[in-house]
């Protein structure tokens, strides 16, 4: 009969019987405790094989993304594109809106110059209605022949060509026989650079010339900015008709 009296002694006997050791480890734990180990084993392996499925759904949407970025730089290049024509048509419209400025210069060019040669035709008009009849149009040599020998200090050079080259400038006769002079700018819509150059220039005659002088503006419209001037009585406005403004 084999006797324990020490701790030696039992691990002794548990070494020379490992089958005691199982039967020992029965009768002190628990089977929850003696369960435990392959419990969690199980629970690594359920968890690794959680972890891969895991692993692959972001794999999946790795994938999918690479997708999206693949379709978004797709969509990029598209837009590129479409802002590559974008810029092409932005260009053409430059061009569209540089050649109708161009022709609307000429167009105003036109008009203005179709303004001033009505201007002249309708001398008479402009100045029966400044009750004053019509002696004559002053052409370039002769409005140059009342500078010639004057003096002419004090004014600046850029006004007194602007004098030389007006619209019309009309020598007329008032109703007691005395000789006026009229200084009309023509436009086909009148602003205030008509109005200040007909001012301007009806000053100039006076001061050439010794006599009254008005200013005129011919035109088919009047600025709203003019208005003023014009009602006042400082500039006589003379309103052309459509008609009046056709090509004869």
């Amino acid at each position: 009969m084999t006797t324990i009296n020490t701790i030696e002694d039992l691990i002794r006997l548990l070494d020379e019987n490992p089958h005691w050791v199982e039967a020992l480890r029965v009768r002190m734990l628990s089977r929850e405790l003696i369960e435990l180990p392959a419990k969690f084993a199980q629970f690594v392996e359920q968890t690794d094989q959680h972890f891969q499925r895991i692993d692959q759904r972001f794999e999946r949407i790795d994938r999918r993304f690479d997708g999206i970025d693949q379709r978004l730089d797709r969509m990029d290049q598209r837009f590129d594109g479409i802002d590559q024509r974008l810029d092409r048509m932005d260009q053409r419209f430059e061009g569209i809106e540089t050649e109708i400025r161009s022709i609307n210069d000429h167009l105003g060019t036109l008009k203005g110059g179709h303004a001033q040669n009505l201007a002249r035709r309708r001398a008479f008009r402009i100045a029966a209605n400044l009750g004053s009849s019509l002696v004559r149009v002053l052409g370039p040599e002769e409005t140059d022949s009342l500078v010639r020998g004057k003096d002419t200090s004090g004014i600046p050079s850029n006004q007194l060509d602007s004098f030389l080259v007006a619209d019309l400038l009309v020598e007329a006769e008032n109703g007691n026989g005395e000789t006026v002079y009229i200084a009309v700018e023509a436009s086909y819509t009148v602003d205030d650079r008509d109005t200040d150059r007909a001012m301007r220039n009806a000053g100039f005659l006076t001061r050439f010339t010794g006599r009254p002088a008005f200013a005129a503006v011919a035109g088919m419209r009047l600025d709203d900015r003019v208005r003023t001037v014009v009602e006042s009585g400082e500039v006589y406005w003379y309103q052309m008709e459509e008609k009046d403004m056709r090509v004869e």
